[in-house]
């Protein structure tokens, strides 16, 4: 960019910006304040994360309507990201992982002693918590690859003594198990050698397994418990549709009653009764809100006087046992979440909380859904995020790509595009072929379409936005993380013209390596990857993987690089982040690496967060001419274990 027009550039920037502060990037990025309450069963308490003066996320309980906050954990650097109560009341479980390599223990913390205990102490084991049932409180379901790295069987262990026994032995092929009200396993999720999936059941746990559904890999099969009387199966499902059914099937007969469904949208989000073993409402997306179709005649009634307290997007987050106490939690695209008691009785909701209760909303930037077409003629929803004080032509844009693939982005606060936003970069959001929610045939046009079709609709929002006058074709970049960051890589090779910089996060660069190293408890989703991407291992697919593969055309990228990798992360290996840098060096191509020692997939450490948020600032304002934080002295947040590998 010439001098001049550089200048000037900054000058436009910095008058149109006069109003909006430059709001810290440890307050739009950093830990949240207060997050993921759950009330106790008994309704008394309220066990909630928070950070400590470390800032590390611990667990903490304070009892309902009090102010006596008390730390039950003490994590030296990692924070707890979910936790659930015992069925007593009396302690809280919680997963932890060492440095992101996501081997997960589940521990036990005691309120009256805030003393821990490992339930699982098997080395090199991942283990996740299933289920736990007030008819046998002390017991709690755990999954765990202890007996085979692969399949995860189910354990039943007594939280008190530590005693643990193989409940269900997991034949290889199961990745989701299906519990009961008695705390009986009795259903099973499997992918089968076609990639597809199958849903079994058994009548007793003495049983033997028969299978219920069969479904193509193209079909959304998804089970979400047995009702009450344990002779039906809830589950949603898009056999004969394009989007989710949600239906009641009989184990016995296979009779079906059809629940709730939308022409426009998957399911978003269920809220499960456990008391009644029942779905209480099923959410939908419309117009980019969340839509809620009650199944119970009484939260409809529930739904409008809650909306009386906010019009923002709710969700019911926690219950107590007797269902007279809820945590709601309420947000929307400039309001962070906050979270109510609501007493059902009375209809009174009583805060609790905030995630972010230093942001003002008025700082903050308003995110419009959009649609945009594709050269092949799909339609894509998508999301802008332009910056307050703006006009919101020629302005710098920044392509946000979500990861899985098969994930979505939603209307909604978005801490990533609201820190872009305000540095002056509109922030484009697509659902791109591939991505979830709204419909089958979205999610399989995005089969075997990695560098390919899924990139050319990201080219495709980008021509849009510059036709639509949003956009400064000289001034585009494109950022993610994992797939985004694949997507990002993709792009600056696949259509160097269309970008002035990128920014990768753990995104793989060689689809042979990403799919022959996939962690071994993914095993039995393997079949599914090789179907929807492509198989390493078959010669007719090995031109479709090295075509999608960013490390073969590396030698095209033109523009800069920046790259984030977690040293530990399992899932995108080191190796993937370190071939793409090799290959740019080899062409001489301005690449910047940098390497997080005690991270997995993702920065979940708030300083490492926060020193490549500031790269990251820093180089935008290079390459777009957006406005930065000044980076800490030394150019590295403390803190951080951040390494510039050269």
């Amino acid at each position: 960019m010439p001098l001049v027009a550089a200048l000037l550039l900054h000058v436009s920037l910095a008058a149109a910006d006069a109003g909006t502060p430059l709001l810290p990037r440890a307050v739009l990025l950093g830990n949240a304040e207060f997050a993921a309450p759950q009330l106790s069963p008994d309704g008394l308490k309220v066990a909630f994360l928070k950070p400590d003066e470390k800032n590390v996320v611990q667990l903490f309980v304070r009892t309902v309507g009090g102010a006596d906050d008390l730390a039950l954990t003490a994590e030296p650097t990692r924070g707890l990201r979910s936790f659930r109560w015992t069925e007593d009341s009396s302690a809280l479980l919680y997963p932890q992982d060492l440095d992101g390599d996501e081997r997960f223990h589940v521990f036990v913390v005691d309120l009256a002693t805030r003393a821990a205990r490992d339930l699982t102490p098997w080395p090199k084991s991942k283990n996740e918590l299933l289920e736990t049932s007030p008819k046998t409180p002390d017991t709690v379901l755990l999954t765990s690859n202890r007996r085979d790295a692969r399949a995860f069987d189910v354990l039943r262990v007594n939280w008190k003594s530590g005693a643990a026994t193989i409940d269900t032995q997991n034949p290889g092929d199961v990745t989701q198990w299906l519990v009961d009200v008695d705390l009986k396993v009795r259903g099973a999720r499997a992918t089968l050698a076609s990639g597809g999936t199958e849903l079994r059941v058994r009548d007793t746990v003495k049983s033997p397994w028969r299978p219920f559904i069969t479904a193509s890999l193209e079909e959304n099969l998804k089970p979400f418990g047995f009702t009450l009387d344990g002779r039906a199966l809830l589950l949603s499902s898009t056999i004969s549709s394009d989007t989710d059914r949600v239906i009641e099937k009989a184990l016995a007969t296979g009779t079906e009653r059809l629940l709730a469904t939308n022409a426009k949208s998957d399911v978003v989000d269920v809220l499960w009764n456990r008391a009644s073993s029942s779905l209480r409402a099923v959410a939908f997306e419309v117009e980019g809100r969340r839509a809620w179709t009650s199944l119970e005649w009484v939260f409809g009634a529930e739904a409008e006087a809650l909306k009386a307290v906010s019009p923002l997007d709710f969700d019911v987050v926690s219950t107590d046992r007797a269902d007279a106490r809820w945590v709601v939690a309420f947000s929307g695209d400039t309001q962070p979440t906050t979270y109510v008691l609501w007493e059902r009785k009375t209809k009174q909701a009583t805060p609790l909380g905030a995630a972010l209760p230093k942001l003002d909303p008025a700082t903050l930037a308003t995110m419009t859904p959009v649609t945009i077409p594709t050269r092949d003629g799909l339609v894509l929803r998508a999301f802008l995020t332009t910056p307050r004080g703006l006009t919101p032509t020629k302005l710098p844009l920044v392509v946000l790509v979500h990861g899985g693939p098969w994930w979505r982005d939603r209307l909604g606060f978005h801490a990533n595009a609201q820190w872009l936003a305000n540095r002056g970069a509109a922030v484009l959001q697509v659902n791109f072929r591939g991505s979830t929610g709204a419909g089958k045939r979205l999610v399989n046009a995005g089969n075997r379409q990695w560098g390919l079709a899924m990139q050319d609709d990201l080219t495709d929002a980008v021509a849009w936005a510059v036709g639509q006058g949003l956009a400064d074709p000289a001034r585009v970049a494109i950022m993610g993380q994992s797939y985004g960051g694949y997507a990002a890589l993709m792009g600056l090779a696949k259509t160097p013209e269309q970008f002035r910089c990128g920014v990768d996060l753990v995104g793989p660069a060689n689809l042979f390596t990403l799919l022959t190293a996939i962690p071994p408890w993914w095993k039995a989703q393997e079949a599914a990857f090789f179907r929807r991407v492509g198989n390493p291992n078959d010669p007719k697919d090995k031109a479709l993987l090295k075509e999608a593969s960013p490390v073969f055309i590396a030698d095209r990228i033109t523009a800069p690089l920046l790259i984030g990798q977690g040293q530990n992360d399992p899932r995108v290996l080191p190796a993937e982040s370190e071939q793409i840098v090799a290959a740019m060096r080899a062409a001489n191509r301005q690449v910047t690496y940098v390497l997080y020692a005690d991270e997995g997939h993702g920065l979940a450490r708030p300083e490492n967060r926060m020193d490549f948020a500031g790269r990251v600032e820093a180089f935008f304002a290079r390459c777009l001419g957006t406005r930065a934080e000044p980076l800490p002295a030394g150019g590295r947040q403390p803190g951080s274990s951040a390494t510039v590998v050269p």
